[in-house]
């Protein structure tokens, strides 16, 4: 069992930075390939971005390549998301998921997790 605890969400203005972390229990934690998904009202979930269990590689959605950043500290059972030149439409409840057995690409492909956080809420004022 894997519990994931979400944080670093919040109000931020167009432009600005915001940093998520997942904490997560467990002792296996780098055997779980990571990602994060987000979802909009009324609309579907999306994958954001995954990394791999030794967080050696990672995956990210086109519409936030070159402004998003993910990472894992091993050590810390956190895997973090670093959110730079925000928009509006990143606006959004972010969730972080765990997957054991498969790569942070195929997690994107599928929207595929073994376990949940709660979400953190992401709200990107104009």
């Amino acid at each position: 069992q894997v519990q994931l605890v979400e944080s670093g969400g919040g109000l931020v203005q167009a432009g600005g930075s915001l940093r998520l972390s997942c904490a997560a229990s467990g002792r296996t934690f780098n055997s779980y390939a990571m990602g994060w998904f987000r979802q909009a009202p009324g609309k579907e979930r999306e994958f954001v971005g995954g990394i791999s269990g030794s967080g050696g590689s990672t995956a990210l959605a086109d519409s936030v390549k070159g402004r998003f950043f993910i990472s894992r500290d091993n050590a810390k059972n956190t895997v973090f998301l670093q959110m730079n030149s925000l928009k509006t439409e990143d606006t959004a409840v972010y969730s972080c998921a765990a997957a054991y057995g498969i790569s942070a690409q195929t997690m994107g492909l599928k929207g595929y997790g073994d376990y949940w956080g709660q979400g953190t809420q992401v709200t990107v004022s104009s």
